[in-house]
């Protein structure tokens, strides 16, 4: 039987993202990502839950993520989950849940300005100021995705 680990997500960074060169240069890029929502309660309470994933992006996307994402901002991200086992000082089991990321998509600009189509970076390679992972965007790529767009909305 098929099987599909599909991860999509529209949150906050929790913090700037914590970037490591690993042997041979590849980055990898670590944030805490926050996505919201809103429910009323038994009582007729407006309730809000947040749940915190920890997002992981390799090389293009890692280096993308280190120049341009700070905390507060939204991204939309597009990935599989992977969980992990570990022994920690104790020796005691523990398990962490990743997102590795296939694509990312910038939703706000600069200092928390809000942008349309965002700027999209992933695996897609078809669409202005969208990049291969494993490429980091080209000057001109960032400059014309800046561009302010005409649609009235």
């Amino acid at each position: 039987m098929a099987s599909v680990n599909k991860v999509i997500l529209i949150g906050n960074l929790g913090k700037d993202p914590e970037v490591r060169h690993l042997e041979g240069g590849v980055a990898v890029a670590r944030f805490p990502l926050a996505t919201s929502e809103t429910f009323k309660d038994k009582s007729g309470q407006r309730q809000e839950k947040t749940e915190w994933h920890n997002i992981v992006l390799w090389r293009g996307l890692a280096e993308v993520a280190e120049k341009y994402l700070k905390k507060g901002q939204s991204v939309f991200i597009e990935g599989k989950i992977r969980t992990s086992q570990y022994q920690d000082k104790e020796g005691n089991q523990r398990y962490s849940t990743e997102i590795v990321a296939d694509n990312m998509t910038m939703l706000t600009r600069g200092e928390g300005g809000q942008t349309e189509g965002g700027s999209s970076f992933g695996n897609a390679t078809s669409t202005a100021g969208t990049f291969s992972g494993g490429a980091a965007p080209t000057a001109a790529g960032v400059a014309q995705d800046n561009e302010p767009d005409d649609l009235p909305f």
